[in-house]
């Protein structure tokens, strides 16, 4: 019976301690610093982010230009500059003087451009790689 008395007793004292207990308003603290979070989070979050990137990118071939030599960057960019002399030539030559394009053959030690007169005043434009005999073709208007 002692035990039964020692038993209520400690449910008396808890349900009489029940009213005294308190709650406090939960306050959201944000980690990232992106959002308000401590400045000194930022490491460690992209540290574990690091951690957890899977993406591999992938290999670079071996003409990008981090693994050129100075000189085959400079070759490279005197080889874009020519060509695009030659293409200026190439335009000068098959624009007539009131801006619309003159039908004609045009060949280049590589390329063969031949600008044709198609229906309802349209000009067909036709490029050859002379190595290769690939062509690529479209269709403009004139202008007439």
């Amino acid at each position: 019976m002692n035990c039964t008395i020692s038993r209520f007793v400690v449910l008396i004292t808890t349900m009489a301690a029940i009213p005294f207990a308190q709650a406090t308003t939960l306050v959201y603290q944000p980690i990232n610093p992106n959002f308000g979070g401590d400045a000194a989070n930022g490491a460690n979050l992209l540290n574990e982010a690091n951690a957890q990137n899977k993406y591999t990118a992938p290999s670079q071939s071996s003409s990008s230009s981090t693994s050129e030599s100075t000189l085959d960057q400079f070759n490279q960019e005197l080889q874009q500059a020519i060509l695009s002399r030659v293409a200026s030539s190439v335009t000068n030559s098959i624009v007539g003087s009131d801006g619309t394009l003159k039908p004609g053959t045009i060949s280049t030690g590589n390329f063969t451009i031949v600008v044709s007169a198609i229906n309802g005043g349209n000009l067909q434009i036709t490029t050859t790689d002379n190595s290769t005999g690939a062509s690529s073709t479209f269709v403009i208007s004139n202008g007439q």
